[in-house]
């Protein structure tokens, strides 16, 4: 992250410098209002990092790198898979350059960096979903495994009680998140913690995480947590309050091993459609049906 911003900055250095008319003609198509902007906003990739914090924002037509969210790979991802993609062809190169001139036993550590290269861009990648028109459907904000349904004690809950469903992402699954219903996005709340195991019980209370409330038009509360794991160090979420969302529809991603749960009042006639060791992907798969 820190890599990526550093390249931000010296990138809108060479675009004030050398880029004034393509600065003069992004400051003409962006919109919104951000007074006493802290955020220094060319273009839409400077959104990244702060899009629902800042004022700014751009249409998709006026987007140039619109490109980028068709190449299947999770656009929140693509500065890793470059940064890794380097590291490993200069590891690569070394170990290649060793074999030369050492002993062709160089070579072996070339299959390891190989399925390294090929875990990031498995890691990354962003397939294209089919979500379902059933009204009634609510769907899986995430790839992987559920380990918990039922109704849980949940104090931040209103009620204290919520229905949840929760699924542990492995560093195999799709890591972008969906949203499982339509509605209108009421809240959003980042609580730091630990990075126990996604699989462990408590991590649903004492790791990192980040909550996405959303409203339906019929007023009730969805709720979907995105929980750190013992590798995720990174949550990303570019939700707005106030923006509406759409069931299926991409609003983050974990890098790296996670959990993502998904709540409901307790109370809510509802039916699920899993249970706890089924295999989920975000955006398709029926969780629940509220009948």
């Amino acid at each position: 992250m820190n890599l990526e911003l550093a390249w931000g900055r010296l990138r809108r250095a060479w675009l004030r410098t050398f880029r004034r008319g393509y600065v003069r003609r992004m400051a003409a198509k962006r919109q919104g209002h951000c007074g006493d902007c802290p955020h220094d906003i060319l273009d839409p990739r400077d959104l990244k990092f702060c899009r629902n914090v800042c004022g700014y924002w751009f249409r998709p037509e006026d987007d140039p790198f619109r490109w980028r969210g068709r190449l299947g790979l999770a656009r929140a991802g693509l500065a890793e898979v470059v940064i890794f993609t380097l590291l490993f062809l200069a590891l690569a190169g070394a170990f290649t350059e060793a074999a030369v001139l050492v002993h062709p036993a160089f070579l072996s550590p070339l299959l390891v960096i190989g399925a390294l290269w090929a875990e990031v861009i498995y890691f990354f990648r962003d397939p294209e979903r089919a979500t379902p028109a059933d009204p009634d459907a609510l769907v899986s904000p995430a790839d992987g495994t559920v380990t918990d349904v039922g109704e849980v004690e949940d104090p931040s809950f209103p009620g204290g009680r919520a229905f949840r469903v929760s699924i542990f992402l492995s560093i195999f699954n799709v890591h972008v998140n969906r949203a499982p219903r339509s509605g209108r996005v009421v809240a959003l709340r980042y609580l730091p913690g630990a990075f126990l195991d996604a699989r462990n019980p408590q991590s649903a209370v004492r790791n990192e995480q980040l909550w996405i409330d959303l409203e339906e038009p019929s007023g009730r509360l969805v709720r979907v947590k995105q929980i750190s794991g013992a590798i995720a160090r990174r949550i990303v979420c570019w939700l707005k309050p106030g923006e509406e969302v759409k069931a299926g529809e991409r609003f983050g991603m974990i890098k790296f091993g996670s959990r993502t749960d998904v709540l409901l009042p307790a109370g809510e006639n509802l039916r699920a459609a899993v249970k706890v060791g089924d295999k989920v992907k975000g955006g398709s798969t029926i969780l629940l049906r509220l009948v």
